[in-house]
């Protein structure tokens, strides 16, 4: 945190971010080998989920409230399964906006409470 602090002004006069975990290298491994070569979809999908919930708890830690979270098609390469599994964990600590090409496989009584939006042909509906 104190280099994200540091390296402000020169991200402002460059116009883009210089310093921070999208800007790292990791590799993560399941059964000793590496998930981004490896791995399935789903298993990737998972790995940088839940890299992402470490995150926001440290977040959490750090400013004392959880950042709103945005996933984009995120539940499109996660069994059923995993799906409930994602939607439970964000959806008690975090406000999380979802998108989605379908929700017909979702377990609809995991999502209520959840205010759930269709766009179709451009237009916004309930």
């Amino acid at each position: 945190m104190i280099k994200l602090s540091q390296m402000k002004e020169q991200e402002i006069r460059r116009g883009m971010t210089l310093a921070g975990p999208h800007r790292d290298d990791l590799a993560f491994y399941i059964n000793g080998k590496e998930v981004q070569t490896y791995g399935s979809q789903g298993q990737q999908r998972t790995t940088a989920l839940s890299l992402k919930l470490a995150e926001i708890e440290l977040i959490q830690e750090e400013i004392g409230e959880y950042p709103v979270l945005l996933l984009d098609d995120v539940l499109s390469e996660l069994d059923p399964y995993r799906q409930t599994q994602l939607i439970e964990t964000f959806q008690s600590k975090v406000q999380t906006f979802i998108t989605a090409t379908g929700i017909e496989s979702l377990n609809t009584d995991k999502l209520k409470g959840a205010s759930i939006f269709h766009v179709h042909d451009g237009q916004v509906g309930s």
